[in-house]
């Protein structure tokens, strides 16, 4: 009996449309369209193209042409990556993760070098934790390090994820937006 696929990166791809549609239906049921962050960006902006073939294409490679240009104007570039599991011909997405390159001012407050989601349905398995971890290399490849990582103060399974992986305080405690230093070096 073959060995179950390992959760792993990989660059968007189409292939994985119908778990990823499935999971912004999550991530929608959350009320997440239109919120700060890019799956609430992306809901909001590219929501209604996924449902076809050629809409999710021309969404994927928006999402890479984003490694080097930015999507509008007030943004960097970043490269994002997808946590997938299950076999390389039909993987099933289960989070998102994105290194931006550099850090607008903006950015050194909230949102950091790097964002990430997992689906709803997918969470508590430590699918964020591995993922960064992942991400780490991927940042570290492009001269990163350290990067910083930010998460809302009542987040706390988000800030466990990033204190997994390393992250330091950059701030005394008592904001409501807390930022991590989190070295990219081999691990």
């Amino acid at each position: 009996m073959p060995l179950p696929e390992v959760p792993r990166l990989i660059v968007p791809d189409v292939r994985v449309r119908v778990s990823f549609v499935a999971a912004m239906g999550e991530f929608a049921a959350e009320a997440r369209a239109g919120d700060s962050t890019m799956v609430g960006s992306d809901l909001e902006g590219y929501g209604e193209r996924w449902g076809t073939v050629a809409g999710f294409a021309a969404y994927v490679a928006d999402v890479l042409a984003e490694e080097h240009t930015p999507r509008r104007a007030g943004l960097v570039t970043q490269s994002t990556r997808w946590w997938v599991e299950g076999p390389p011909e039909r993987p099933e997405f289960l989070g998102r993760i994105s290194v931006r390159h550099e850090l607008t001012e903006a950015l050194r407050v909230r949102g950091g070098h790097i964002g990430y989601d997992v689906r709803r349905s997918r969470r508590r398995e430590g699918h964020c934790t591995a993922m960064l971890r992942a991400a780490l290399r991927l940042a570290h490849d492009r001269g990163l390090d350290p990067v910083l990582i930010t998460c809302d103060a009542t987040n706390i399974g988000s800030r466990t994820v990033i204190e997994r992986n390393g992250g330091s305080p950059a701030d005394p405690p008592g904001r409501d937006i807390l930022r991590f230093w989190v070295p990219t070096g081999c691990r």
